[in-house]
């Protein structure tokens, strides 16, 4: 079968295809630069933008399912664009699997659309969508995977996955996010002992190649959302902590109020709304309030429907980590 990742170059989208390769599909990766790095690997780059429906139909003739990771990410920017790439360019990634009679879709989606503010510990999929977001990035993420959830039906098979926390070498995300605040030496978090999950980016891909052979399956993953993770979950401090000392910075976790992080993140982004300023924040209101709760997930129904069980440990990540550097 010949699949279309979007993003495909990207991190995420780039382990989805070595593993899709290895597995025997012809795999065509989809992103807006090129990825002449995966040529070697017998992956077919194309260029191209989700948000370009015609040129994203063209892409996709002859494939037999896509599996949709591309989007914007981040905890800061213009809510229009955000709207434009999670939200409307995942319509026209239906769109296109319906012009080309495409039956597969495996859509990537974030936990964070869950998050209303306080502690998530354990929680299923029973947990609803929150209401208000702190952020552009979730409430987008969230508008996206409703509308992939509505979209399946007997003609398209649909399912999302919330990977919580991806990391990795060749991490573009997370890992320089935090090797640049912790420059100093330490590290200040308003929630250090909250408990957190993450996943290695081998198992977040892994998932991803589970929820497409189910779909050709039985099927049982369609027209729904599971949360993915490595399982073991850490208090946030900790896992940074090793993260951090996996690409060679040793960092003190320093504990800060909860209440000055918010009111810190609510001045900074009064500050930068009034000033016009473009770069991102020091702080927002969503990073203080994904920093200062516990999440973690209930990953049961994606072993029970996907098959999916973490193949690699965090400590078997981390030494990863160590031998390749981000």
């Amino acid at each position: 079968m010949k699949v279309l990742v979007t993003g495909g170059g990207g991190f995420l989208g780039s382990a989805i295809c070595r593993q899709l390769a290895v597995l025997g599909y012809e795999v065509i990766a989809f992103q807006r630069s090129g990825a002449s790095h995966l040529t070697a690997e017998n992956i077919h780059p194309v260029a191209g933008d989700i948000c370009d429906l015609a040129g994203l139909t063209a892409a996709t003739q002859g494939c037999g399912a896509v599996i949709h990771t591309a989007g914007k990410a981040g905890v800061w920017g213009d809510p229009e664009e955000y709207r434009r790439i999670n939200v409307d360019g995942t319509s026209n990634v239906i769109e296109a699997c319906r012009q080309n009679t495409i039956h597969l879709l495996v859509h990537t989606s974030s936990p964070s659309i869950v998050h209303a503010g306080g502690d998530i510990g354990g929680a299923d999929e029973s947990l609803p969508i929150a209401q208000h977001f702190t952020a552009a990035y979730p409430a987008s993420k969230a508008q996206a995977e409703k509308i992939v959830v509505a979209a399946n039906s007997e003609l398209l098979k649909t399912t999302a996955l919330r990977p919580h926390l991806i990391w990795g070498p060749g991490d573009p995300h997370i890992l320089p996010r935090l090797a640049r605040k912790a420059r100093s030496g330490t590290l200040a978090l308003p929630g250090p002992d909250k408990l957190i999950d993450t996943i290695f980016i081998e198992n977040a891909a892994l998932a991803h190649v589970k929820a497409l052979q189910e779909l050709q399956a039985a099927g049982r993953c369609a027209g729904n959302a599971y949360f993915v993770t490595n399982n073991e979950p850490m208090p946030q401090g900790e896992i940074i902590q090793k993260l951090l000392a996996a690409i060679g910075i040793e960092a003190r976790i320093r504990a800060i109020p909860v209440g000055v992080a918010k009111t810190a993140g609510t001045l900074c982004e009064s500050a930068w709304k009034v000033f016009g300023l473009k770069s991102e924040p020091p702080v927002t209101r969503f990073s203080v309030e994904q920093l200062a709760t516990a999440h973690w997930f209930d990953t049961s129904a994606a072993e029970r429907d996907l098959g999916y069980v973490p193949a690699v440990t965090i400590d078997e990540g981390l030494e990863s980590l160590r031998k390749t550097g981000l």
